[in-house]
């Protein structure tokens, strides 16, 4: 953890108090927030869906990486402070820390959603509406991204050709 926030050092520090709005569902600010101390809690349609505070912890990062508005709301539960990144792909093409911090990140969040969804599955198993959980999953495990990122020319690798 320690070495994502040193990788933030230098960004600028935002405080705020209990009860406030970091980011708010439906808007796009392009910052990146990462927990320094505090505990937050993320609302999705009006439903509280997580609480976090374990610093290192990164709010905004798919409007960031998906380049759309907010997906979801998140409002201090308690004074928290916050290192704010404006360029938020710029910092992660920058720095591999982070960028790994934030995939590690991603996949602790889609492994949480899938055993969900197979513990949903098993509690209704038999019952006509599972179908619904089967498509979740497998849009989960199978969707691709719409368009693809051309890797870096230092990382790809011409034919190998043998005479």
């Amino acid at each position: 953890m320690s070495t994502i926030l040193e990788a933030l050092r230098d960004y600028p520090f935002r405080r705020f108090s209990a009860g406030e709005v970091v980011l708010e569902e439906g808007t796009s600010t392009g910052i990146l927030f990462v927990l320094v101390e505090g505990e937050v809690e993320i609302v999705k349609d009006g439903v509280v869906v997580a609480t976090a505070s374990e610093p290192g912890a990164m709010f905004g990062d798919l409007s960031a990486l998906l380049n759309e508005p907010h997906t979801a709301t998140v409002r201090t539960l308690r004074p928290s402070a916050f290192h704010a990144v404006t360029e938020p792909r710029a910092f992660l093409e920058q720095s591999p820390q982070a960028c790994m911090h934030l995939c590690e990140l991603l996949a602790r969040r889609l492994n949480a959603v899938n055993k969900y969804l197979v513990d949903v599955k098993h509690q209704f198993a038999g019952h006509d509406h599972i179908g619904m959980i089967d498509g979740a999953l497998n849009t989960l495990m199978h969707r691709q991204p719409q368009h693809r990122m051309r890797p870096r020319e230092s990382t790809i690798r011409g034919p190998e050709f043998t005479d």
